[in-house]
C-alpha cells in the first residue's frame, strides 16, 4: 500500500474552489492536507484538513498577529523585533514571503500542488532548489488565455515550467496549450477530469419541453464568456420570430452587456441576473429548457458537467476541451467559437427537437458524466500523479 503523503494545497487563498474542496475531502481520507493562504476569510473549514494563516491581506491586525508569531516561533524575541520593524517599514510581501517560507520549513512537505501559474513567484526559491515535488494545474483563464495575451507573462512560464515537477491538466486541449509553453520528452503530465459528487447531483427525469424556450448561462461577466456572440444569436432568433426567454446568471451590473441588450431590442427578452448559492443554480437549471455555453475558451467547464448530469441538455461552442465532454447530436450540440449565427441555428434546432430525442439526448450526457467525472476518478488520478512526481525528487 503507497504511503501517506504530506500535501501542501495553495492558491493564495483559503476561499478554493469547489474541484479543490471535493479533491481535498477525499484525499484526506489518507493523506496530511494543508491549505495555506493570505486571505484568512472562509465560511467552512473542511474536516481533517489544517488551515495555516500566512497573514492576512483583509485585516491590518490580522497580519499583525499572524506575522509577529510566525517571527517568535522562528527566532524568538530576535524573530518578533525583526518582524516589526518590517511591519513598520510597510514591508506587507516580504513578510508574506518570510511566513510562507518558514510554514513550509515547518510542514516540510511531500508535495505543493499550486492552483494558478499566478501563484508561481511566492514559490521561485522552491523551484530552483528542487526538494520538494511541485504540481502545478493547468486550468483557466492564468491557463489557456493570459499567457498568449501577455507577451511577459509568456516569457515567465517559459522561464519557469521546465523546473516544475509534474502538471494537472483539466483536459487534453488545456494540456496541448501548456506545451506551446514549454514541452519535453520528460515533462510529466497528466489529464485528471474534475470530479462531482454525483449523489448530490440527482439526474431529474421530469424534464418536459416548455411552451417559451428557456435559455440559460451561468458564469461571470467576462469577454471570455462571450455573451455579446450570445446576445446576437438572440436578436437573430427574435428577429425570425422563435418565442425564447434568455438569463444570464452572473452578468448583473456589466454596463456594456447592458447597453448591447438595449442595443439589440433584447430588454424584454434578455435577464441579466447575480451570482447565486450553488443549489440556487440548479434549481434554475431544473426550470431551463437548455443551458447556452458560449465562451470564447475553458479548460472543462464545471457548469457544462453540471448540466449535464442534472439532465439540462447543452448547447456549447467547441472551446477547450468541451469535445472531449461533448458529442455533437448524441450527448449534447457543439457549436463553432464566435459564430452568432450557428448558435442561433443550434437553439432553434433544438426547439425543434422531438421529447424522445432530447431525452435520449440528456440520458447520454448523464452517462458520459458518471464514466468521466466522479470524485473517485479525481481523487485516483490526482494520487497517482503526486506519487509519481514525488519519485522524481
Amino acid at each position: 500500500m503507497s504511503r501517506s503523503l504530506k500535501i501542501i494545497i495553495f492558491d493564495g487563498s483559503f476561499k478554493t474552489t469547489p474541484f479543490i474542496n471535493r479533491l481535498v475531502q477525499g484525499l484526506s481520507e489518507k493523506h496530511e492536507i494543508y491549505i495555506l493562504g493570505f486571505n484568512e476569510n472562509v465560511s467552512k473549514r473542511l474536516k481533517n484538513v489544517v488551515y495555516v494563516p500566512l497573514g492576512s491581506n483583509q485585516k491590518r491586525v490580522r497580519f499583525v498577529y499572524s506575522s509577529l508569531g510566525f517571527g517568535f516561533r522562528k527566532e524568538g524575541l530576535k524573530g518578533l523585533f525583526k518582524t516589526l520593524r518590517h511591519i513598520f517599514k510597510g514591508e506587507r510581501k516580504l513578510l508574506q514571503q518570510e511566513n510562507l517560507n518558514f510554514a513550509l520549513e515547518q510542514i516540510k512537505p511531500d508535495i505543493i500542488h499550486l492552483q494558478w501559474p499566478s501563484v508561481l513567484p511566492w514559490f521561485e526559491e522552491v523551484l530552483l532548489n528542487q526538494e520538494v515535488a511541485v504540481v502545478l494545474s493547468q486550468r483557466g483563464f492564468h491557463s489557456n488565455v493570459r499567457p498568449f495575451v501577455n507577451e511577459a507573462n509568456f516569457d515567465y512560464l517559459q522561464q519557469w515550467f521546465p523546473k516544475i515537477s509534474g502538471f494537472h491538466s483539466v483536459s487534453k486541449a488545456i494540456s496541448a496549450k501548456g506545451d506551446t509553453i514549454y514541452k519535453s520528452a520528460n515533462k510529466i503530465d497528466r489529464v485528471v477530469y474534475t470530479g462531482l459528487s454525483l449523489a448530490n447531483l440527482k439526474f431529474y427525469k421530469e424534464y418536459q419541453p416548455q411552451e417559451r424556450l428557456t435559455i440559460l448561462s451561468v458564469g461571470r461577466s467576462h469577454w471570455i464568456k462571450g455573451y455579446d456572440y450570445a446576445l446576437q444569436s438572440c436578436k437573430l432568433l427574435k428577429d425570425e420570430g422563435l418565442d425564447f426567454s434568455y438569463t444570464i446568471i452572473g452578468g448583473a451590473g456589466d454596463e456594456e452587456l447592458q447597453f448591447l441588450i438595449y442595443d439589440l431590442g433584447l430588454a424584454d427578452t434578455v435577464v441579466l441576473k447575480g451570482r447565486m448559492p450553488q443549489q440556487e443554480v440548479f434549481d434554475c437549471m431544473k426550470n431551463s429548457s437548455v443551458l447556452l455555453m458560449p465562451s470564447i475558451e475553458e479548460g472543462i467547464p464545471n457548469v457544462v458537467v453540471e448540466s449535464m448530469a442534472l439532465g439540462l441538455p447543452v448547447i456549447s461552442t467547441n472551446c477547450g476541451g468541451v469535445s472531449e465532454l461533448i458529442s455533437n447530436g448524441k450527448n449534447g450540440w457543439v457549436v463553432p467559437v464566435r459564430d452568432p449565427r450557428a448558435m442561433a441555428d443550434a437553439i432553434r434546432m433544438f426547439s425543434q427537437t422531438t421529447v424522445e430525442d432530447i431525452l435520449a439526448i440528456r440520458e447520454a450526457a448523464r452517462k458520459k458524466v458518471e464514466v468521466q467525472h466522479t470524485e473517485e476518478q479525481m481523487v485516483k488520478g490526482m494520487e497517482g500523479l503526486y506519487y509519481e512526481v514525488r519519485n522524481t525528487i
